[in-house]
């Protein structure tokens, strides 16, 4: 293999990795407030067709990736609502609204199916981006990349560096105690619901801006599911999440590659590899009961109703 085949496949596997990191850091939020939104994969679908919508309808792309982050953002709320507010069960309101995204955007997006988006171009930095592997690598990223990395590094400070940061772990690990402190646990983690829809939002924008610039229905095509598990395959820590989302990126290109090259496995196995992949991971982290038991938010799932 040459060097210019393995730097395509690594070209390949950032942006395939993004739309996983975003959607897995925001859900890390959500989770270690104490809230679990299985309702990731919805989010995604309707920022998906919303921000390529509005950046279609505009003819800016920037307008389309914020839209897609607000779409995310009214979901998580209506979430947050029905989960927070109304104290209804968090898996089966996170289920409900997967099925609803999903219809919704399916139906948002009759019109724009398959119709050629504007795109983002890549980066190009003079000498710097000519570097070979590297620089391309580094340095050739298309901005939303940089921007979900930034988003990870910033989470991972505000998470364990910040006062902010210890109110939310506080609030996922003893809502009941944090309470007590003073500590308004129903605002607290509605916002860190809103954040996650935010970046679930900007992930679904990614896929139909970026990656694919079109929509076509459900081509968020399981990524919310992946990213979930990210979740727990980090261990609630951004770093590990991020690492996870490069790997799971890898092994989602990893099924184009073989095909290209000729390998004797079945296109439907390859295709169900990301999703093999998502559970032998899971199993494995699983069995790490002291890694879990240090690092899962102690009320995770768990509702809170204030005393009246």
């Amino acid at each position: 293999m040459s060097i210019a085949e393995i730097q395509g496949i690594l070209l390949a596997i950032v942006p395939a990795a993004t739309p996983l990191l975003m959607a897995a850091t925001g859900e890390l939020v959500a989770e270690r407030s104490g809230v679990l939104n299985l309702g990731v994969e919805g989010m995604m679908a309707v920022g998906a067709v919303v921000g390529f919508i509005a950046g279609y309808v505009t003819g800016v792309p920037l307008i389309g990736v914020l839209a897609s982050i607000a779409a995310g953002v009214a979901m998580a709320a209506l979430f947050g609502l029905v989960t927070l507010v109304f104290v209804a069960n968090q898996v089966a309101s996170g289920l409900a609204l997967t099925i609803f995204g999903l219809g919704l955007s399916g139906l948002i997006g009759t019109r724009y199916v398959s119709i050629p988006g504007l795109g983002l171009e890549r980066l190009h930095l003079p000498v710097l981006t000519d570097i070979p592997l590297v620089g391309p690598l580094v340095f050739g990223e298309d901005p939303l990349v940089y921007l979900a990395v930034a988003l990870a590094v910033g989470v991972s400070w505000f998470m364990f560096r910040s006062r902010g940061g210890l109110i939310v772990r506080a609030v996922g690990d003893n809502h009941s105690s944090a309470h007590a402190l003073g500590y308004n646990v129903i605002r607290v983690r509605f916002l860190a619901v809103l954040f996650g829809g935010a970046c679930a939002g900007l992930a679904g924008g990614y896929l139909s801006i970026v990656y694919t610039p079109q929509w076509t229905p459900n081509m968020t095509a399981g990524r919310g599911w992946i990213a979930l598990a990210l979740v727990v395959f980090g261990t609630w820590l951004p770093s590990r999440v991020a690492v996870g989302a490069l790997l799971f990126g890898a092994v989602g290109i990893l099924q184009f590659n073989a095909q290209a090259y000729h390998v004797a496995l079945p296109s439907q196995f390859l295709s169900a590899l990301p999703f093999l992949a998502t559970v032998v991971v899971l199993v494995i982290i699983s069995r790490n009961r002291t890694l879990l038991r240090v690092n899962t938010p102690a009320s995770l799932g768990q509702a809170f109703v204030p005393d009246r």
